[in-house]
């Protein structure tokens, strides 16, 4: 008996499963769809696809088998986890796939990348690919979360509901995860949408939800209605009343209200914004920027004892770049040029470089290259980086410490503090083809806030001519021709020259001193503004004045591309193909110190950055009448004993001033606040969306409670407070029959109170008794304390659904019930009776 009845109630319980665990499922699909679609501007990769397939596959799999043998939270926890061993190292880290040692570093790596994948995750230039083991967060989320969906939807109980915000979570990766820009707007006709991709995405995340739910407390209400049915024997009809189809009009409504103006309004209100990610705030551009410039330790390397040092070695069997670059430097403070800060020339992140990059079109490069006693950070790197592939006993920390910027083209170790004796890597990239400097046109903006000396704007407007490249390059051709190369103070008469002297042939000695601070950039173009109205440098035809080396003349022309227009930045490096005259090259792919060189690169408007060389002649040396200079006198003034000391005013940095009257006098500036209005406006409007219809349906009902409060007469007020106690018991989930009197009703609701609301409600209605100001407001307040006493005996929450309930907005909009057919026990006649209408 005991297994028949079972087996019965397995029938009964059978056709009411089957919809819950078919709608249940259809959810997780499109859920795990729009999760595999969020993250795949992430890893962009077939290993990605085939992790979720394969994942996917097993969660459903193991969620069916839980089930059906009503696994505890524990054996699943299990599985999974077992599933996550034995699948990790095929599918989340598949170069591991091999001998019995690369087995062991792949679950080595398995494990790291569960706890710290997400954070490598957010540090790896996207996309990521299957770089080492970030596959790992993906798989987490789509074998945990798939499984976890399933049994969350299928489950009868409330507990069904935490199925909405794992479905969120898991659509969330990709987006929290992914890329700091979003997608190209989407032009229909006169319409444009903005962030189309990602608003589409987070557009169906939110609808499946609702219909999920939607069609959960449907099925809900549909069951118990059932079960009211089976244990009275009443009959109920399956077709949805007017009531019914009012409700699903309304929330449908709703609903395509809060995603057109989702759709609409929030993508073109946060347009030109940046989007905030994970991966916004992450890179070590901070660092770089406070660090040592390259550019200011450039005179080190001619020093006696360092200059024949070799720093490097590079090597090539195919085709061998031009130049090596070592450093790039785009930004300029009046004292030194370092890479990152304010005023970059471009956009780019330092940020960790998976197995691959898009280089985008060009020649192919590769080259290998050998640290001997180049330390520091800074990593030599060949033309536009798509890959780098680390050799030798750190090769795994220097893979994993590798920091790029693809838009300065230009990458960082920070393993061990930098770079190391030993360490060895191949650099993959490509040569993009760039048109001559004198072919470029002027984008027309300039980085940087940093004003050029008033020598240096003179002497371009003493000699440009034309626009555009064609007037850069002749400047930098003049200016190369009337610089002298120097690398330092010592070597004059009476003294050894230095190392670096003796390679060049014919070479006189001439003093300079290092730095590329304005101060510096400005005497030398004082001097050579000088030496051009000299009556003896017209007689001789020699306009040799400007004595210096990369250093300056790379900042020099730096500025003076900034001042036609062109943006531009100083890069660090070495020249190993073709040997040029006049310019350092390393011998057979030996970079030794004396090699380095600096050039200045510049932006054309079509985006390309040109290398623009700088390094000053040596053949011609500056007229000794011209460069000899008395030393500088100090005139002292000897003051009486009377005179008392004035301390003179903070000095102020040069560099720092405006240079315009009328701008230190402007208003208070409030550009900053535009930003700020602008992402709070943003927050509110999201906000509004997600709680507008509940703050709707609260003020909808605050109105109806004041317009019943306000009535013309006591007696209708009266009547009104009754209509508010009811609608409060039909929000709390009370039924409230129409044909029921209202002491009935009060009897229904049971309370006390509620029957002493009633009789005095029929008083005022259907008695010539005369009803006072006083006994309204009474019974107002009777009906305030039933009202939150239904409230609060349900709980916080409870009390919260109870607050934006469209139940009495329902029973209102209901038609009035005139006669209705009443359904008698199964078998009985058909029998029709006058329902009676509650006054």
């Amino acid at each position: 008996m005991s297994a028949n009845r079972d087996a019965a109630t397995a029938a009964e319980r059978r056709p009411v499963l089957v919809p819950r665990i078919v709608v249940g499922s259809l959810f997780a699909l499109v859920v795990v769809g729009v999760a595999a679609a969020a993250a795949w501007p992430i890893y962009h990769s077939a290993a990605f696809g085939l992790l979720v397939a394969v994942a996917v596959s097993i969660a459903a799999t193991l969620a069916a088998v839980a089930a059906r043998l009503r696994w505890s939270g524990w054996i699943v926890a299990g599985a999974l986890a077992g599933a996550f061993l034995v699948l990790g190292v095929p599918l989340a880290v598949p170069s591991r796939l091999g001998g019995p040692n690369d087995l062991l570093r792949g679950f080595s790596d398995l494990a790291s990348g569960a706890l710290l994948g997400w954070k490598d995750l957010v540090t790896v230039e996207l996309p990521v690919g299957s770089y080492r083991n970030l596959l790992v967060p993906a798989l987490i989320v789509f074998l945990a979360g798939t499984c976890l969906l399933l049994l969350l939807a299928w489950r009868e109980d409330r507990i069904a509901y935490l199925a909405v915000p794992v479905a969120l979570g898991m659509v969330s990766f990709g987006l929290f995860f992914g890329r700091t820009t979003v997608s190209a707007p989407l032009e229909m006709g006169p319409v444009t949408l903005y962030a189309p991709a990602e608003t589409a995405l987070g557009a169906l995340s939110l609808l499946s939800c609702l219909l999920w739910l939607a069609w959960r407390t449907h099925d809900e209400r549909l069951r118990a209605l059932q079960r009211a049915a089976a244990s009275s024997g009443v009959r109920i009809s399956r077709r949805p009343s007017r009531a019914d189809r009012r409700r699903t009009a309304l929330g449908a409504g709703m609903v395509a209200a809060a995603l057109v103006l989702a759709v609409g309004v929030v993508p073109f209100a946060a347009r030109g914004a940046e989007r905030e990610v994970l991966r916004t705030a992450v890179g070590p551009e901070v660092d770089l920027s406070a660090a040592v410039s390259p550019l200011a330790e450039y005179r080190a390397l001619f020093e006696d004892d360092r200059v024949q040092q070799v720093l490097f070695t590079v090597t090539a069997d195919a085709a061998t770049p031009e130049r090596v670059r070592v450093a790039t430097l785009d930004t300029y403070d009046g004292e030194v040029f370092r890479s990152g800060g304010e005023g970059a020339a471009d956009a780019g992140r330092f940020v960790r470089v998976p197995s691959s990059l898009d280089a985008g079109p060009g020649t192919p490069v590769e080259a290998t290259v050998e640290i001997e006693t180049l330390g520091g950070i800074w990593m030599p790197t060949a033309g536009r980086l798509s890959g780098v592939a680390f050799e030798g006993p750190r090769a795994a920390s220097l893979a994993d410490r590798f920091y790029y910027n693809a838009a300065a083209s230009a990458g960082v170790q920070t393993a061990g503090g930098g770079l190391a004796p030993g360490d060895r890597y191949t650099a993959y990239g490509v040569d993009p083809e760039v048109p001559a400097l004198a072919e470029l046109e002027a984008p027309g903006a300039t980085a940087g806030d940093v004003a050029a000396p008033d020598s240096l704007r003179a002497w371009v407007e003493n000699h440009v001519s034309g626009t555009g490249g064609a007037a850069l390059a002749d400047l930098v051709a003049l200016l190369r021709e009337r610089g002298y190369l120097s690398h330092g103070l010592r070597g004059g008469p009476g003294e050894p020259l230095p190392v670096w002297a003796e390679q060049l042939p014919d070479y006189t000695f001439q003093p300079s001193a290092s730095g590329h601070s304005l101060a510096r950039i400005d005497a030398m173009f004082d001097r050579l503004l000088e030496r051009e109205d000299d009556p003896r440098a017209q007689a001789s035809g020699n306009y040799v004045a400007a004595v210096g080396d990369d250093e300056q003349f790379a900042v020099a022309v730096a500025l003076i591309a900034r001042e036609l227009g062109f943006p531009s930045r100083v890069v660090l490096g070495a020249r190993i193909g073709e040997p040029q005259p006049g310019l350092a090259s390393c011998d057979d792919g030996v970079c030794r110190a004396r090699d380095l060189s600096a050039w200045t690169e510049v932006q054309s408007a079509e985006g390309d950055w040109v290398t623009v060389d700088v390094t000053p002649q040596w053949a011609e040396s500056p007229s000794l009448d011209v460069t000899e200079q008395r030393d500088p006198e100090i005139v002292t003034e000897v003051l009486p004993d009377t005179v008392e000391e004035v301390l003179p005013p903070d000095p102020l940095q040069e560099d720092s001033a405006s240079g315009d009257p009328a701008a230190d006098d402007a208003g208070l500036d409030l550009a900053w606040l535009w930003p700020i209005l602008r992402t709070s406006g943003v927050a509110l409007l999201i906000l509004g969306l997600a709680l507008g219809p509940f703050l709707v349906v609260i003020a909808a009902k605050a109105a109806r409670r004041r317009g019943r409060r306000r009535a013309s007469s006591p007696a209708a007020r009266i009547a009104g407070g009754w209509e508010e106690y009811v609608d409060a018991a039909l929000d709390a989930g009370c039924e409230a029959p129409r044909t029921h009197t209202r002491r009935e009703l009060a009897s229904d609701f049971g309370s006390d109170t509620g029957l002493q609301l009633a009789d005095t409600a029929d008083r005022a209605v259907f008695s010539s008794a005369d009803e006072t100001d006083a006994d309204a407001a009474q019974y107002w307040r009777a009906v305030d304390e039933e009202r939150r006493r239904l409230a609060k005996e349900r709980g916080f929450w409870r009390g919260l659904a109870v607050t934006v309930s469209l139940r009495s907005f329902v029973r209102h909009l209901a038609p009035a019930p005139g006669a209705r057919t009443r359904f008698a026990e199964r078998g009985r006649r058909r029998v029709v009776q006058p329902a009676r209408p509650m006054p």
